[in-house]
């Protein structure tokens, strides 16, 4: 189905190969898992198999290969596209239209299908992935993972016979995953050959035939899914591989700090047209801790946290820190936010600038330390754009690190990590408590939960559902909600 032979590839102007010498053989059927650490080639392996490594990624491609008898670097992307689906870790990047429908039926449309084979492959997709109520709706008005779900079902609409999945999970709350989990379990009775670039292992379980494990661009050993949950933690720090049995990963022992100043919600509203974002009645949060903000995939926690931020001005009630109401645009001018799709606050040509951007005095020895605590150091003077997503989201955050704002607020922060970046990225944010600043995380992570935050809120249709600090009772209503939930 799928031969790999003795393929290198270097992007253009990169200082080393992205991949090196990759023998790969894929048989029909198999579900293959691509792991290893961010920036280790998954991304790029993703990329020759859909054929846009080297046509839209200028570099140079040595080696064969083979896909159910098409060569990808020969053939057009119009008969590619008939046999290979790809969903890609940013849904943004791969919309051709602003509808969701039209979005699902757009595939179908460019090869020619009649109208009633568009429309009974449009309703059977979305009835598949259970996303009717996606329909008809505004794709820049979804969540995150709701965008991701409609990119999934505008390839699952055109029924190809390979589907390759870059980091499918990354912006899916725990309900989304496991939606995601019964989908590719469908796709595995239909008989169709899957290959995921992933971090996230628990989903995965039961599905993965075996696991590809890259370091530096060179496939180094192939595992089953019961060897990698037999990893112990040292294993997973120097291979990146998270969890695959959740359960087993515990809560370290912390005290969350008693409470210095701060900051209060009274009876904040937020209204997008005629629909209802956010009703908060009361709450309260203490500087020196670590909220988690968690929720289903538009429930609302981005509305929460540009609220907070003054990103989204309140139309009624106010936001006070300590005693005094303090209006959007201050809360603006304190704030920094790490937005969930990162490429939007990319803004300059080198992760150095990127990093020290609007500090007007920045210091070189604290950036050289954010730099490499952040393990970027080394792609300081790289374009933050020829970045692998992980990566970008490492520059990112330590943007928001090095501005020294009162109020930080993280979105999705761990998304497209793997453990090891993710364990780094929970120990310097918690290197940043203070008693001055205020830290929220918007956060599908478990892990990461448990490894860095002190407080868990919980937003339901607009509303602070749930608010409780992360101890041993707090752990039980976090997997109450991770696990149990409906």
């Amino acid at each position: 189905m799928i031969q790999l032979k003795n393929i290198s590839f270097s992007y253009t102007q990169a200082d080393k190969p992205s991949l090196s010498h990759i023998n790969l053989t894929i048989r029909e059927g198999e579900c293959v898992l691509l792991c290893g650490k961010s920036g280790c080639g998954k991304t790029t392996m993703t990329r020759l198999l859909n054929g846009m490594v080297p046509d839209f990624y200028d570099g140079t491609l040595d080696g064969q290969v083979q896909i159910k008898g098409l060569d990808p670097t020969n053939c057009s992307m119009y008969e590619l596209s008939k046999v290979v689906g790809t969903v890609f870790q940013n849904p943004r990047t791969q919309f051709y239209t602003v509808n969701t429908t039209s979005e699902i039926a757009f595939g179908c449309e460019n090869h020619g299908l009649p109208p009633e084979e568009i429309q009974k492959r449009v309703m059977k997709a979305a009835s598949d992935l259970h996303i009717e109520t996606l329909l008809d709706r505004n794709i820049f008005e979804l969540s995150g993972g709701e965008k991701q779900k409609i990119a999934f079902a505008s390839i699952y609409a055109l029924n190809p016979e390979i589907y390759v999945l870059d980091e499918p999970s990354s912006n899916l709350d725990c309900f989304a995953v496991r939606e995601l989990q019964s989908i590719l379990e469908l796709l595995k009775r239909q008989g169709k050959t899957i290959v995921l670039a992933e971090h996230r292992t628990w989903y995965l379980d039961h599905l993965v035939d075996r696991a590809i494990l890259l370091e530096e661009g060179e496939i180094v050993q192939e595992y089953s899914m019961q060897e990698l949950a037999d990893f112990p933690i040292q294993k997973r720090m120097e291979t990146g591989i998270r969890p695959v049995h959740l359960e087993e990963f515990t809560l370290p022992q912390r005290k969350p700090a008693p409470s210095s100043h701060t900051l209060s919600l009274q009876n904040i509203r937020f209204t997008y047209g005629k629909r209802k974002a956010l009703q908060i009645d009361y709450a309260s949060f203490s500087t020196d801790r670590i909220v988690a903000v968690v929720g289903r995939n538009g429930a609302g926690k981005s509305t929460f946290v540009s609220t907070v931020c003054g990103i989204l001005k309140n139309k009624t009630g106010k936001i006070c820190l300590d005693d005094t109401n303090v209006l959007p645009k201050k809360r603006l001018s304190i704030s920094y936010m790490v937005m969930q799709e990162v490429n939007h606050q990319l803004f300059t040509d080198s992760v150095e600038e990127e990093v020290v951007l609007g500090v007007k005095e920045p210091s070189e020895e604290r950036l050289r330390q954010i730099l490499l605590q952040m393990d970027i150091a080394a792609l300081k003077n790289r374009h933050p754009m020829t970045l692998s997503g992980g990566q970008k989201q490492r520059v990112a955050i330590a943007a928001a690190v090095f501005c020294d704002k009162k109020i930080l607020v993280f979105d999705e922060p761990t998304s497209g990590l793997d453990f090891n970046h993710m364990m780094q990225t929970a120990e310097l944010l918690g290197q940043l408590k203070s008693p001055e600043r205020y830290i929220f995380v918007i956060t599908h992570d478990y892990e990461f939960i448990l490894s860095a935050c002190d407080e868990v809120i919980e937003i339901e249709n607009g509303v602070l559902k749930n608010d409780y600090l992360l101890d041993e009772k707090g752990l039980q209503t976090l997997q109450t909600f991770y696990f149990d939930g409906e």
